[in-house]
């Protein structure tokens, strides 16, 4: 006789999972130390996945910094997490840029790439096709600075393998909605 099978946790199924969705969230914050280490907390305390993460002072009168945060989960956890952010004494607002659409994304990379030859021709090929720029070179290597949307990024990486890829370096991506609204 077969035991009845033991129902499957959220974590173990696949219908939980198909519904995984990337977000881009914007966080406006008192520029005051532990305000970062607050907001990474939740997310850590939680079991929630942070991407990428930039930090930066976005009016130094006001003293207030902007957090882009980049993770994913289900809607649900998604929403969870926006309003576990509002809920933050330093925090002066949340945006769920995906949600809101229309926002403009980037980041920066710098990508060392060693090759003599045809590699490093095929290198520098690459990369103005790509339009990185050269930043620093020698005999046997080059930095590209790079930037653009993640997947691009991620081509560029991809493509350097082969040839000779040695580090990468990104900042995260920060964004911004489109128009004349702030977030």
């Amino acid at each position: 006789m077969n035991a009845p099978a033991a129902p499957l946790s959220p974590y173990s199924s696949s219908l939980g999972k198909a519904n995984i969705e990337v977000h881009t969230l914007s966080v406006l914050v008192d520029n005051e130390p532990g305000v970062l280490a607050r907001v990474v907390g939740l997310f850590s305390g939680r079991g929630y996945n942070i991407e990428s993460l930039t930090v930066a002072e976005v009016a130094h009168a006001e003293h207030l910094s902007r957090i882009t945060i980049v993770t994913s989960g289900p809607p649900e956890a998604i929403e969870q997490i926006g309003h576990q952010l509002e809920r933050l004494v330093p925090i002066h607002k949340v945006t769920d840029l995906t949600l809101r659409g229309n926002s403009v994304e980037r980041e920066l990379a710098m990508v060392k790439v060693a090759g003599t030859g045809h590699n490093r021709d095929e290198a520098l090929r690459l990369a103005e096709a790509f339009r990185a720029r050269v930043i620093d070179a020698s005999i046997e290597s080059f930095v590209f600075e790079l930037t653009g949307a993640v997947e691009k990024i991620d081509q560029f990486i991809e493509l350097m393998r082969p040839i000779g890829l040695v580090e990468v370096s990104r900042t995260g991506v920060a964004a911004m909605s489109r128009g004349k609204d702030p977030m």
